[in-house]
Order: structure tokens, then sequence, then C-alpha cells
């Protein structure tokens, strides 16, 4: 029987996420300076969102395109506007959390934040200061001329003031012009001195606001409204199979400052001659405008400065030390035999540090292999395999340049890698490579070379480590570590890797052989056998895949998905998805990890990696999924999957129209955060470690 199966919109569900977060934002039980974090991590979201998904469908639209994708319903103008009605609705809320909640509430706690209300008298002098001293010099007024046909140019993502003004000489004449709010080149707020035993700070854009009449003296300010332009962020290269794709990459990276609007954000309060001055003097059409608030870039929220400290936001919990690593005196000798994994931000990154510094140092290990999408700008793992390298060890590192917003840092570290001698590889045409995986052979005392590997779902990145919740396998289990040798090789030499029987590599073999183990479900399913199957994902977007777990509820198997941002499956819908529950989870760290679990007939198998069911992902990157072959490990994973299944505080079914409904405690049921129940869990792991190693 065939069935016509529904989908959601990706960039709705998208959307949908998005106000997810706006949802801890307006949590009254959260402490106010977390409740700005998730204002500020809103926001920015929303920027990216406008940087690359709204500019690609602008751009489909404008060509003609009917579809983004085989999934796509909608047609492109279409989806635009859905998205802009949503997104307005959003705002509005968002604009009632911050304005009507949290600033009052930090004001009532002692904390004034200077949002639209008059200076006091006692800040004017302080104000005053500020401008003349700190701000004033990085100030570029620009007069929009009449009948200049030529466009004017404002950064991406930067924000600026546009003006209405009078000249005094001639009452009449209304001239219009914009000037730049130097928020990059200094903090955007500042501290004014303490009165009424309350601590002040005030907006860069306030400063600049209340001495107009210096910048501007011989006219009369008659508006000033807050603007800012998001522009296309994606890299076009036309050709990656010929010529210097780096080359290319920093052509294109120079040229994003300049990509077409995909948003411009003014001040909903600017009069219409404004407006149209703006259209005119940027070339937007009406679709490129949007109404906003008095303020933008309120990512910025992030660096305001908290005077009372762990009264305003949640305590934060101390790193774990994992005693068999921390005891060892190798952490190869300790991981030859015995698996161990590690989850962060719960546990400390140290670990993987050392893994790199001691391959870096240590005299048996010959050679060290590493991908790397996404690295910290003061990477302590690149200036690592620059040691390994200056050791006299062969490095290998592919360094992919196309990860978006980060291509440039890559490059940078690419180029001192080079310069020390590591062999770099770089980007594969037409794919990504997205593994995050690294592999070290070492001698052995036998003299034999043994691979000791790190496979992980999170980037290799000590920053985002800490805000990122990952997991990752230290392992010297050969049936792993040669099959990722494999991996290895081929992203060397492009050759054909022998068949992987234990990790799934896409390209190869990851796509089919989770399609087979959903079969297998299935076909339990079908004899009357328990069946059910457990996935965590950031994104769920694959319609094969989405096919796939369908027909499998449909034949009963029992579906638990944790899927963090992009959801295009439809749960809950009688007849072919009734099986099927989403849930979400947003908290203190960002849920990262990939996860999948197979019930397989009681005889489980259980995988991790680096891979979200997209298209992307599956057809288009190069992703690593690997098993996990530890029993112990493996009912570890289990245990803390099960721990966020059980969320009541901060997890959300998603609904079959998108909508969060918030989980929360039955009547006696006891209240359960799993960030929280999870660090309790590993944290008594750790003790009971300490008492035996």
């Amino acid at each position: 029987m065939t069935v016509d199966y529904e989908y959601h919109d990706r960039d709705l569900s998208w959307l949908s996420f998005n106000y997810r977060i706006l949802q801890e934002a307006a949590d009254a039980d959260l402490p106010l300076y977390d409740r700005l974090k998730f204002i500020a991590i809103y926001s920015s979201n929303l920027d990216e969102f406008f940087r690359v998904r709204v500019a690609s469908i602008r751009s489909f639209g404008e060509i003609g395109k009917k579809k983004l994708n085989e999934k796509l319903n909608l047609k492109p103008r279409k989806l635009h506007k859905a998205i802009l009605t949503e997104v307005n609705r959003q705002l509005a809320e968002y604009g009632q959390v911050l304005r009507g909640q949290i600033i009052p509430g930090l004001n009532e706690r002692g904390v004034h934040l200077y949002f639209g209300d008059a200076l006091l008298p006692d800040h004017k002098e302080a104000v005053n200061y500020l401008f003349r001293t700190k701000v004033l010099a990085f100030l570029k007024p620009v007069f929009i001329k009449e009948g200049n046909e030529s466009r004017f140019f404002l950064n991406n993502c930067e924000i600026y003031f546009a003006l209405r003004l009078r000249r005094k000489a001639n009452p009449e004449q209304l001239e219009y012009a914009f000037m730049n709010i130097p928020s990059d080149e200094m903090p955007r707020f500042h501290a004014l001195p303490e009165t009424g035993g309350k601590h002040h700070y005030i907006t860069v854009d306030d400063i600049i606001r209340e001495h107009l009449d210096m910048v501007f003296p011989d006219y009369e300010v008659l508006n000033c409204c807050s603007i800012k332009l998001n522009k296309d962020a994606e890299l076009y290269i036309d050709d990656e199979y010929h010529g210097n794709l780096v080359e290319k990459i920093n052509k294109q990276i120079d040229k994003r400052n300049i990509g077409v609007p995909s948003r411009f954000l003014y001040d909903a309060q600017m009069p219409p001659d404004l407006k149209e001055a703006c259209s005119f003097a940027f070339g937007l059409s009406d679709q490129d405008m949007v109404a906003g608030g008095r303020y933008h870039n309120l990512n910025d929220l992030m660096k305001l400065p908290n005077p009372l400290g762990k009264s305003l936001e949640s305590a934060r919990r101390k790193t774990l030390v994992y005693p068999p690593l921390e005891k060892a005196n190798s952490i190869f000798e300790e991981i030859r035999d015995q698996d161990h994994m590690l989850h962060f931000p719960y546990f400390s990154y140290d670990y993987v540090l050392r893994f790199f510094n001691e391959a870096a140092i240590d005299p048996r290990v010959k050679s060290l292999k590493i991908t790397l999408y996404r690295m910290a700008s003061q990477s302590l793992i690149g200036q690592a395999l620059i040691s390994a390298a200056k050791n006299g060890k062969e490095v290998t590192v592919f360094v992919e340049v196309k990860a978006r917003f980060d291509e440039e840092n890559n490059l940078r570290w690419a180029k001192r890698m080079e310069e020390a001698g590591i062999k770099i590889i770089f980007s594969i045409p037409g794919l990504k490579v997205h593994a995050k995986v690294a592999l070290v052979q070492r001698e052995e005392a036998d003299g034999s070379l043994r691979g000791y590997a790190f496979l992980g779902t999170g980037n290799f990145n000590e920053v985002t480590a800490g805000i990122y919740s990952d997991s990752g396998l230290l392992t010297g289990n050969q049936a792993l570590t040669n099959e990722l040798d494999g991996v290895f090789v081929h992203l060397l030499d492009r050759s054909q890797p022998k068949p992987f029987e234990h990790i799934l590599v896409s390209q190869f073999n990851l796509r089919d052989r989770f399609i087979e183990a959903i079969q297998r479900e299935i076909d339990w399913a079908n004899l009357g056998k328990p069946a059910r199957i457990i996935v965590k994902l950031n994104n769920l977007e694959s319609q094969e895949m989405i096919d796939k777990l369908y027909e499998a509820s449909r034949a009963g198997v029992q579906i638990d998905m944790l899927v963090r941002t992009i959801c295009c499956l439809k749960p809950g819908v009688e007849g072919f998805s009734e099986n099927i529950r989403v849930t979400r989870i947003v908290d203190t760290f960002l849920e990262h990890a990939r996860v999948w679990i197979f019930h397989n007939n009681g005889d489980e198998q259980v995988y991790l990696g680096s891979s979200d069911w997209m298209n992307r992902n599956l057809f288009h990157r190069i992703e690593v999924v690997y098993p996990v072959l530890d029993a112990g490990i493996r009912e570890e994973v289990k245990q803390l999957i099960n721990l966020q299944f059980a969320d009541n505080c901060k997890a959300a079914w998603l609904d079959t129209d998108l909508k969060n409904v918030r989980k929360q405690p039955r009547e006696g049921e006891e209240p359960v955060s799993a960030q929280q129940a999870i660090y309790r869990h590993l944290k008594q792991k750790v003790a009971s470690l300490e008492a035996v190693v």
C-alpha cells in the first residue's frame, strides 16, 4: 500500500527550534543572566539563519526554482513570506521578554541597563566623558545625497544609525545620513558610576544618541534609528574540481562582506521618508526590509558585565576528573586493552589535549593523523600537532577549509602547520570532511606498530568543548583503528578502501548500514518480537531516512528520538508515525552528540559519531560513526540517554504542528533536569572508579 507521508519544512522547523531557545529566555525560574544568555543565543542564531538560509531561499526565488530540495512543499517566495511571518511573531515575544521581564528584573536586583530610558543627572558627566574620549574618534557620518546614484556600503551584520536631519540654516530642507555604531571596536556596554545602590550600564549606541548635536552641530536631529544589514554569507565556489581551491575560498571570504542583502533590520519607529532614503541608499527592495526594535545585535548581551556574580547566574559545575586516565603514566598504555569514553563538558577536555601532547613527545609514536573541521582560534591541539612534527613525527592533517564561518581560521592554522612540516590535505572537491577522528601509530615493545584513536561526536576545539555536550572514545581496539587508517588512506590519495566492517563511513557504507539496522527492527516487529530504535541527532532532514522511520513505525517499532534542531519528520500522526516520539532538550550545554541504539532482539547495537541524518551528511560529506564495542560503555551510553528521556524540566515534545510542548513533572513526580542528572551520575561513577584505581 502506498502511503502519502508528510514532512515539516526544514526552515520552519529550524525556527521552531530557535523559539525553543526563546522559551528558555522566558523561563522566570532561571537566573536573570542565564535568561540573557538565551536571549543572546536566539539573536545570534537568527542572524546566521538570515545570512545563510534566507539568502539561499531568496536566491532560489529569484531564479524561479520551484523547490529548494526534494522535501520543500512551499515555493520559495511563499516560504520566505511564511518565515517572515513566524519571525515577526517570535520577535514580538522576544521584545516582551527582554523589555518587559529581564531588564526590569535586573533593575530590581540592582543592575540597571539603560534601554531607552532617560539619562540620570548623575551620569551626564560620565557619559559626556566617554563620548569625548572613547567614542567620538570612531564615528563616520555619511550623508545620503539626493541625485547620487551610487550605492552606499554597510558592513555585514554591523550596526548603524540612520538619521533624519533638518538644517538649522534652512528649516524647510530635510537631509538624511547614516553613521556607524562602533560596537566592534570597543565594548558594547560601559559602566557608569553607582547611584542609588545600583550598578549602571549604558550601550555605546545610547552614548552616541546623547551627543548627536556634537556630531551634527549645524542640524536638528529629528530621528535617529538603528539599522543593520544581513548579507548572504554563503561562499560560492564555481568549480571545486579545477584550479587552486584555497585561493578561490580566500577570494570568496573577501567577498562575503559584499554579498546580496538577506535582511535589512530597522527600528519600527522609523518614519516612511527615512525608510525610503535607506532603501535608495543601500539598494533595497521592500522584501529586504524587516521592522525591529530600538537596538540590534543583541547577541552582545552575552557580554553584559555581571557585577553581582553568582546571585544572578547558575553556578558553574566543576569539571570532573576521570581516574583511570588521571592516574595513568601513559594514556596509550591505559587505552591499549581497555576502551574509555569521556562525556564533555562534564569531564575535563584535558584528556583529549593530553592524548595529543603525549603523542607529540612519546618517542615510540611514529605518526599522527587527524581531521580538523572547526579549530579554536588559539588551538592547543594545533600547537601539539606542530610540536609533534618538530619532534620528528610524521603528522598528517586534513583541514576542512569549507567549514562555514571558520574558513579563515582554518586556513590560518593550516599555513602555520604546513610551515612546521606537517602534511596538510585540504578539502575534497564536492565534499566536506566532517568526521571528528584522530589516529596515532605507536611502536610497541616487540617492534610492531599499533594504532590508538580518538573518535568523537564534536570538533577538536577545546573552547566549544566547554559548552557543547559531546562524547569521545579513546581506544586501542585494532578492529577500529585499522579501519580508521583506511579512512585516512582514502583522504590522502582517494583510493578505494577495504570494506568497512565495524565503522560506518559516509560515501561507503553509512547510509546502507543505517537502512539495514532500521529494516532489521521492522523484521523483528513483523515476527512479533520487541523492536525499538533510539536516535539522538542535531538534525533530521533526509526524506529517505524519515520514510524508513515511518515504515518502521507502521510496523510497530517503538522509536524515541532526541532531535535538537531541524526535524522534518512529523511525529505522532496516525497511519505512519504514531509510534514515533521526538524530544528536544535546550539547557545550559548545547546538545551536540549523535547516538543510535538499535534493540536487535536484545543484542543491542550502539553507535556514536559525527553524522546527522541530512542529505549533506549522508551524501556530501565524509562522516565517521563508530560502534561501541565495550559492554560497560554501551550500558553507560544507554543510562545517559535514558536520563535525557526522563527530563521533565528542560525537555519538550515536538508535536505535529512544530510546537514545543514543554514537559512538566506530573503530580508526585520528581523534577529531572537531564544535564544535572548526568553530572550527578558521572560524579558517582568517578567516586566508584577512584575506589578501585
